[in-house]
């Protein structure tokens, strides 16, 4: 997108996703994200997490398309699925850092409800059946934990317990 002057890059900033809430929004999240992941990762790639999880939170789906979309910064679509694109196949995130960063953003640290899910999906051939073990908060499960299973079906205990421990 080409603009002619400030004022029509405002106009089209200000009529798309993007508008200043949605900023102030990211901004709010951003400190926190800074002092969790300051050491490990340099500032560009924070503040373009903190653009994927406002737009995760807006959008409730992992369609890269969809969140793409969704973020609020004024690069048309495709310059941010290509973003996110790199930014996923270049960035390690381990599963610790993950499960962390959901317990450290959480407004409340108690009386949270733990739950566990098993979901089993085909691909091709393929089955791919996982159990997951998740934090509840308003009605919203966040996934921090998960293992594959060996098997169709549901897991038993024994099993459960071993991945919880």
């Amino acid at each position: 997108m080409k603009f002619s002057s400030f004022k029509e890059k405002f106009l089209v900033f200000s009529m798309n996703i993007t508008d200043s809430k949605n900023l102030v929004k990211v901004n709010q999240i951003l400190p926190i994200m800074q002092e969790y992941f300051g050491n490990s990762m340099n500032l560009a790639r924070i503040k373009f997490m903190a653009f994927i999880l406002y737009a995760l939170c807006l959008v409730q789906t992992v369609s890269l398309h969809k969140l793409a979309f969704a973020m609020p910064t004024l690069v048309e679509r495709d310059s941010n699925l290509h973003h996110i694109q790199r930014f996923f196949s270049n960035c390690s995130l381990t599963l610790d850092m993950v499960a962390r960063l959901i317990f450290l953003l959480l407004p409340v640290k108690d009386g949270l409800v733990m739950s566990m899910d098993r979901t089993n999906w085909n691909f091709g051939e393929f089955n791919i059946n996982i159990f997951t073990l998740d934090v509840t908060y308003k009605g919203i499960a966040f996934s921090f934990l998960f293992s594959l299973l060996d098997k169709q079906g549901n897991s038993n205990w024994e099993k459960r317990k071993v991945i919880l421990e």
